[in-house]
């Protein structure tokens, strides 16, 4: 750091913590990918009511080829969501400063504990293919609790300055 000046370096500092998040609408985009995966999943359920089971198509005597159409279905779904999450979760606030790096990294944190208290504790007490179903749970189930625990924390903390400034 004797090398660099100081103002340098909290400017590199400051820029090495928000470097990986994606610009503020980006947020946008990802609401808009969930909004849009609601009807189709709606509609693909309306032209399969008794709805489809999702073998694994690459296990051994399977009679489901690789690429078929509700195999495809599923990706593309379950890409739309995960997209769309972390889109939401990783994308920049309209300020965004030490406070809310420190709230993001909190709520990553605890939406991790929380995740793996609630898989540890599924596998245990399920069997069969109910495990299947909590593994593929266990692929958006982070990144929701993640947005939610960030969210609830940052309004909390908004709400809080609103009620301190209006003490003033």
């Amino acid at each position: 750091m004797s090398s660099i000046p100081y103002i340098w370096y909290c400017k590199l500092d400051k820029m090495a913590k928000t470097k990986y998040l994606f610009p503020y609408n980006s947020r946008f985009i990802g609401i808009a990918l969930i909004l849009v995966h609601i009807p189709i999943k709606l509609l693909w359920d309306a032209h399969y009511p008794g709805g489809y089971d999702h073998n694994n198509p690459t296990s051994p005597g399977s009679e489901t080829p690789l690429f078929s159409p509700p195999h495809l279905f599923f990706i593309g779904t379950t890409l739309m969501v995960l997209v769309g999450l972390f889109l939401i979760g990783f994308s920049k606030e309209k300020i965004e400063d030490e406070q809310i790096v420190q709230l993001r990294l909190d709520s990553l944190r605890w939406a991790i504990y929380l995740n793996y208290a609630i898989l540890l504790f599924s596998l245990v007490f399920t069997q069969g293919s109910d495990s299947k179903h909590i593994l593929m749970l266990n692929i958006w189930l982070p990144l929701l609790f993640f947005i939610l625990r960030f969210q609830w924390v940052l309004h909390k903390l908004n709400r809080s300055a609103k009620s301190d400034e209006t003490k003033l």
